[in-house]
């Protein structure tokens, strides 16, 4: 008996389920994971080689044999075999002393079907979960940017992730209107591709793109202007050539997917019952999601709406945040419909 005090006994484990990102979130140690949602698997065996941080430093870089993949794709599952095997990586990296299996609470965006969402319960179970619950990323990324979902105001969420960007306006728990587009982190990165390979005839990779946009990516100008350099595939001579770029073109690269959200929010704006819309002005809009720290981003939906808006503390980790504080509510979710949940047939030890 001595020995059991070596497991955690606690069984409660939200996660962040991002088209780029996954963060799990233990109750009683907050965030204990964040990692890509990125596998490497051999496909002579199909047997999985790495997971995360190791898997994503192979992409566009393995034999013929290993694939780094992906997925997830637009906030859904795209490849389902391989989300139940990252999945059951991360639990047992999480959940390594815990005797028994963990139930889970995981974000889906708003927009996400009933098969989806199916998809979504059943490679948790798959995984190693015992139960699992859904909760949507507005929600989520509210309760982790520190707002009080239950009162009866207003307050409007933009969560702009990897995959999708949510918006949603929040009153007494729920969503009284929300909206879910498949433009976010992943569609501003292939808009740096299409730039420079249209401006420079340079091919450059995701990772590349990523990069470039996380150090000059703006959307309204820098005090000062900023350059970088980087390094592709010329595509008329097939050799590699350096380019530099700067803060200036960036926002000409980014402006067509930023134009999309910023009408995603205008459109949840005009469907606002009124109070609810007087609620908001007061109170700001809310931006959470890696999208959201993107340069101007703030700036340029306030300017289209009138109405302040503001980057959450820790925007990046919000909706893991607000997973892991739903926690405390895991058996109201499960009995009041408020999240769609999914239970083990069998509950062995872990």
């Amino acid at each position: 008996m001595f020995g059991l005090k070596l497991f955690d006994f606690s069984n409660d484990v939200g996660i962040d389920l991002g088209t780029a990102t996954v963060l799990l979130y233990v109750k009683g140690k907050g965030i204990v994971l964040k990692e890509p949602s990125v596998v490497a698997i051999d496909t002579n065996d199909k047997k999985v080689r790495a997971v995360g941080f190791a898997a994503q430093s192979m992409i566009g870089r393995t034999p013929g044999s290993i694939v780094a993949i992906r997925p997830l794709r637009d906030g859904v599952i795209s490849d389902y075999e391989s989300t139940e095997k990252m999945l059951r990586y991360f639990l047992r990296q999480a959940c390594s002393k815990r005797l028994f299996k963990p139930r889970v609470i995981i974000c889906v965006p708003s927009g996400v079907t009933e098969v989806e969402k199916r998809a979504v319960e059943e490679a948790a179970i798959t995984a190693g979960a015992k139960k699992a619950i859904l909760i949507e990323e507005p929600i989520a990324a509210a309760i982790g940017a520190g707002i009080d979902i239950e009162r009866p105001c207003g307050n409007m969420v933009v969560d702009i992730g990897g995959g999708t960007t949510d918006i949603a306006v929040i009153s007494l728990g729920n969503h009284v209107v929300n909206s879910s587009i498949k433009v976010a982190g992943d569609k501003f990165d292939d808009a740096v591709i299409r730039f420079i390979r249209k401006k420079y005839n340079i091919l450059i990779g995701e990772r590349t793109a990523e990069e470039l946009k996380k150090e000059i990516g703006c959307l309204i100008p820098f005090e000062e202007e900023r350059t970088c350099e980087i390094r592709g595939r010329n595509l008329l001579t097939g050799l590699p050539q350096n380019v530099t770029i700067s803060s200036n073109e960036m926002i000409e690269a980014l402006s067509e997917p930023a134009a999309e959200i910023l009408e995603a929010v205008h459109a949840v704006m005009e469907k606002t019952p009124p109070e609810l819309v007087a609620d908001i002005s007061l109170n700001g809009i809310v931006l959470t999601g890696g999208g959201s720290l993107l340069y101007g981003m703030d700036k340029v939906i306030e300017k289209e709406t009138g109405i302040e808006a503001r980057v959450a503390d820790d925007a990046v980790s919000c909706v893991a945040i607000g997973t892991g504080k739903a926690l405390e509510y895991i058996d109201i979710l499960n009995a009041n419909g408020k999240g769609s949940s999914r239970t083990s047939s069998y509950d062995r030890g872990w």
